[in-house]
């Protein structure tokens, strides 16, 4: 019975630090800046402000392994028409979700490097595109970021938006914040779908 205790509190301490390890990996990362206007456990609606992002389309997994991400690397890493160097940042953002479905990778640029001008990529299949800025419902989760984990979590965000009165675009999209050597239970990934604008007639009833 001792070694079993002894053997499970071992256990805790590991999971403890790699936790902890986790963490300040994520932490060492400018994250995109975001308001949170209302949380509720998992969910949260958030405003974000415009954001630049070095793009690239595919078929594209948490992972990016159509090439995806390696692309986005290379640009960040100096393949860039001022050769510049980009600082890592988080999420990496993917529209159309997540899994062996098309669409969109994004690593969004610096804040400060977005000021200046972001340069232009050398690479074909990387391009420079503006993530327009607005209200996000969002919903937090840990695992392995996956086509159906997205979709799983894009129909609870949308219940819990009916649930709120909120009414939100057709598409979504995933977010992951954690390199690839992240334990799954460790992992911060998000599913945000952006909120449509109330129309005139219905802000005038609410007030």
């Amino acid at each position: 019975m001792k070694k079993l205790t002894i053997s499970a509190l071992g256990f805790g301490v590991v999971a403890i630090l790699t936790a902890v390890a986790m963490a300040a990996t994520r932490a060492g990362y400018e994250s995109a800046e975001y308001k949170v206007i209302e949380s509720d456990g998992a969910f949260e609606i958030r405003e974000y402000p415009d954001l630049t992002l070095a793009a690239t389309e595919g078929k594209t997994n948490a992972q990016g392994r159509n090439g995806s991400f390696m692309r986005l690397f290379r640009y960040i890493s100096g393949k860039n028409q001022a050769q510049q160097a980009i600082e890592m940042t988080t999420p990496v953002f993917m529209e159309g979700g997540a899994g062996e479905s098309a669409g969109s990778m994004g690593f969004v640029m610096p804040k400060e490097v977005a000021a200046k001008g972001a340069p232009q990529p050398k690479e074909e299949g990387v391009t420079l595109k503006e993530r327009k800025g607005g209200r996000f419902a969002v919903i937090r989760f840990a695992g392995q970021l996956s086509a159906k984990l997205a979709q799983e979590k894009e129909a609870e965000l949308r219940g819990w938006m009916k649930k709120q009165d909120l009414k939100g675009e057709e598409e979504f999209e995933t977010a992951g914040y954690d390199p690839p050597f992240t334990p799954a239970a460790l992992r911060r990934n998000e599913v945000l779908i952006r909120l449509k604008a109330a129309q005139p007639e219905e802000v005038t009833e609410a007030q």
